[in-house]
């Protein structure tokens, strides 16, 4: 059966015979197009980082955000087409926004991906819409603290359907990718973007189902991560962005914010110098090489 779309690929809802849709396919290219991002997932909370290309001189530093924050406790970050990550975004807030109306508390990162990820599914289905060409990654921290409703009157069961179960972990961190196919899953690191392979590997290697790695060092690998996957298109210049969110009682308080400055100019500073490392390496091997 042919790969290419002849004619399956000029409405959304329609399977070529070998049971593919082209425009999602086309949508995760448009992806690949877009800037490298990643998330971390920490012992102590989440980073999120992105390579943003510039592509003017006149744009102002620091401006046209690409990681955003959906409610107090989660950010999202996307690689693809910005005006999609935009109404993605907006569609998030707008859930976090109905979550925390019905339920008098901020919503928990696991169910923001699952709404979110029967939205972006939702756009898969009909020929008058086209998919999203972004996948987003989100990063949150539910809080470990039990937190009283508005209104609540006493405590509620302590046993049973809707009680409580002794010893029960709640909250920490959490990291979901969703994909323009409306799939998504749960990580402990995730890369998408034009440089996700190289970041991928670099993410393989920090270990980070062990839960070791702590939310400075995050920063850190996060800055270095997206520098290595920069190699490939080191003739463009690019602005670092990178935002946290750790637990209640680490630097943020729970709430999702931007890495200060200061951190993210040492985190850079740490990047270039292993990259540069990395370089003169590379200049010895070569030249055992020439010199056999």
């Amino acid at each position: 059966m042919t790969s290419i779309g002849t004619g399956y690929d000029l409405q959304n809802s329609v399977f070529s015979p070998d049971g593919r849709n082209f425009q999602v396919e086309y949508a995760v290219k448009a992806v690949e197009n877009g800037g490298t991002c990643i998330g971390i997932r920490c012992k102590d909370g989440v980073v999120l980082a992105t390579e943003k290309i510039i592509t003017s001189k006149l744009l102002k530093p620091g401006a046209n955000r690409r990681i955003l924050s959906v409610d107090r406790n989660i950010g999202v970050v996307s690689a693809g087409l910005i005006p999609d990550g935009r109404h993605f975004v907006s569609r998030a807030r707008d859930e976090a926004a109905s979550w925390r109306s019905t339920y008098k508390a901020p919503i928990p990162t696991k169910a923001l991906a699952g709404r979110l990820g029967s939205y972006v599914q939702a756009y898969t289905l009909y020929s008058s819409v086209r998919p999203f060409g972004v996948t987003a990654i989100i990063g949150g921290w539910d809080s470990e603290v039990e937190v009283g409703v508005d209104g609540m009157v006493g405590v509620g069961p302590s046993v049973g359907a809707g009680g409580k179960s002794e010893g029960a972990k709640k909250g920490g961190p959490s990291l979901y990718m969703i994909e323009p196919s409306g799939l998504y899953w749960g990580y402990y690191g995730a890369a998408t973007g034009k440089g996700r392979q190289t970041a991928k590997a670099e993410l393989e290697k920090l270990d980070l189902g062990s839960g070791g790695l702590t939310l400075e060092a995050g920063v850190k690998e996060a800055a270095r991560i997206i520098y290595a996957a920069h190699e490939d298109s080191k003739d463009k210049e690019f602005e670092l962005e990178i935002s946290w969110v750790s637990s209640t009682s680490g630097p943020t308080k729970g709430r999702h914010e931007r890495v200060p400055e200061e951190l993210v100019a040492e985190a850079e500073r740490l990047a270039k110098k292993a990259m540069e490392g990395d370089d003169e390496e590379t200049v010895g091997v070569e030249g055992e090489k020439m010199e056999e």
